[in-house]
């Protein structure tokens, strides 16, 4: 059995889980996750 994980959700997961704990980290954490979603898009990992 293989578990095979996309990276984008689970970033977006992690990301909504961040700001739940530590709302003042919003600004990074989106400026991070929209950096990740685009090196994902560009090479299509």
């Amino acid at each position: 059995m293989t578990v095979h994980f996309e990276l984008v959700p689970l970033v977006a997961l992690i990301a909504g889980i961040l700001i739940l704990v530590q709302p003042r980290l919003l600004n990074y954490i989106i400026a991070l996750y929209l950096i990740l979603v685009g090196v994902v898009g560009l090479f299509n990992l």
